[in-house]
């Protein structure tokens, strides 16, 4: 049990200071600051992350990393359906507790929907935001296979080499799609964005569901041929 609570409150986390921080600064390319604050919190909040709860469960915290673990024989079916049960709950919870900081500090969120993901930045295109997230999903994805990886060696810098990846990652969806790569990410923030009386967050969704998931099947795939 202890491996799956410590992905609910790092996942939680993930979202508290990801999210929580879109929120407070918002995500306007054009003005700069604030997107580049978005995409570090972020990465360094997986990097805090990686190592102080990775060496309890991995520290996977996003089932799009969940599904490439399990795909490469990291994991059995049952933990992995487990991870995400567990990474979802936390996701919620921590979308809900930035509702809580915002409702009762009287905080402008400068996102609109809690740091939820969106296609404004595609001009609505279902399919450009499904490539987006499948192509960023899978470089994250492939990143963590390799630096993870036993043949890699590279033991203690795995976490930072991770955190990095997803600052990137970011820097360039941020402006697209708000950049999920990360399922329970976007569902908690959406789900929290529509009992606040905003769907249209939860109406697009699927796309963030989707396009890491199929992402992360990708690089797990492609990753295994390539280590042969």
């Amino acid at each position: 049990m202890k491996k799956y609570f410590a992905e609910a409150i790092g996942t939680a986390v993930l979202v508290i200071l990801g999210c929580g921080t879109a929120m407070l600064v918002g995500c306007d390319a054009a003005a700069g600051g604030g997107y580049i604050l978005t995409a570090l919190a972020f990465g360094l909040t997986i990097v805090a992350m990686a190592y102080s709860i990775g060496n309890i469960s991995g520290c996977h915290i996003n089932p799009a990393v969940s599904l490439g673990v399990y795909l490469s024989g990291g994991m059995d079916a049952k933990e992995f359906v487990k991870y995400i049960i567990s990474q979802c709950i936390g996701a919620f919870c921590g979308a809900l507790v930035l509702w809580a900081i915002f409702g009762l500090g009287g905080v402008k969120d400068m996102t609109g929907g809690f740091g939820s993901n969106g296609l404004g930045g595609v001009n609505g295109s279902v399919l450009a935001g499904l490539l987006v997230e499948i192509v960023l999903t899978f470089i994250f994805v492939i990143a963590i296979l390799g630096v993870t990886s036993k043949k890699a060696g590279h033991g203690s810098f795995a976490g930072l080499v991770i955190g990095l990846t997803l600052v990137v990652v970011h820097i360039l969806g941020i402006g697209l799609t708000g950049t999920s790569v990360n399922p329970a990410r976007s569902f908690g923030p959406a789900l929290i964005a529509l009992f606040n009386g905003n769907a249209d967050p939860i109406k697009c969704l699927w796309v963030f569901i989707a396009g890491p998931m199929v992402g992360a099947a990708l690089a797990a795939v492609v990753y295994k041929k390539l280590e042969k």
